[in-house]
């Protein structure tokens, strides 16, 4: 089947197969969400069903859960697991030093909690996620649902003293309702636009009653697997501080393709 792709998609597409490369049979791995993820899901699929790969997924949402089954994908729960040999998911921002903004999906808890449960962590984004200084996405807060407009409140107070360029706490919305994370939490969205001192901002969030946790993700990640439009493929390691490049060539199969839409 002949099916035209979005730039977007192939980039998403192509950071998703070269991070398969971190895969092999017999590891547990965790298996991000948001739309990049859903790549790789797919991708981990195919080596599946068509190259007899065997592993063990641990999805971080009941989304990319049901997505992992229907892709063939062995599903246990991260308490069956344990420990993870690789998480790989995407990122809403990252920076130079491979840190990140994720919960763009509703998801950071369970991200977090997977990601820092594994040897590895591979980011898998577009190069429109790379920025010099996190912020200008707006960062994710997950919050308990009772008292959550003192929460709110609580908050934008701390955020006076924090080195932000904005200050704006938006509860997310899903329609006229409240978003509603697996966990059953609300999520604050912090419009701060420039984030000058991540840590001391993640400390004092977390140090929050009626906080859950944030969505910065700082010294978690190992690798960042960047995608282009053209299937130019980015891989930028920390511990080795080097870049490597290649090329995946698009081979759009109906298999892969035919469930696109997230």
């Amino acid at each position: 089947m002949s099916l035209e792709l979005s730039p977007i998609d192939k980039a998403k597409f192509a950071a998703a197969k070269k991070a398969c490369d971190y895969v092999e049979t017999g590891m547990r791995v965790g298996l991000g969400t948001g739309s990049t993820a859903a790549w790789l899901v797919r991708c981990l699929g195919e080596l599946v069903r068509e190259e007899g790969l065997r592993i063990k997924g641990v999805p971080t949402s009941f989304r990319t859960e049901e997505l992992a089954r229907e892709a063939g994908i062995e599903v246990v729960s991260l308490e069956e697991a344990r420990w993870l040999d690789v998480t790989i998911d995407g990122a809403d921002e990252y920076d130079g030093e491979l840190n990140l903004i994720k919960g763009g999906g509703g998801a950071l808890l369970y991200e977090k909690i997977v990601a820092t449960a594994s040897d590895q962590m591979i980011v898998i984004a577009d190069s429109s996620k790379h920025v010099d200084r996190l912020g200008a996405f707006p960062l994710p807060v997950e919050i308990i649902r009772f008292g959550w407009q003192t929460t709110k409140a609580l908050v934008e107070e701390t955020l006076l003293g924090m080195d932000v360029l904005g200050r704006e706490a938006t509860l997310r919305m899903t329609g006229d309702t409240p978003f509603v994370t697996d966990e059953g939490n609300f999520i604050l969205d912090l419009d701060l636009k420039r984030i000058g001192n991540a840590r001391q901002l993640s400390l004092m969030l977390n140090q929050m009653p009626g906080v859950v946790e944030n969505g910065l993700f700082l010294d978690i990640c190992d690798v960042v697997v960047v995608g282009h439009g053209d299937g130019r493929i980015e891989v930028c390691d920390i511990d080795s501080g080097t870049i490597e490049e290649s090329k995946v060539e698009f081979e759009e199969t109906e298999n892969l393709f035919a469930d696109i839409r997230d």
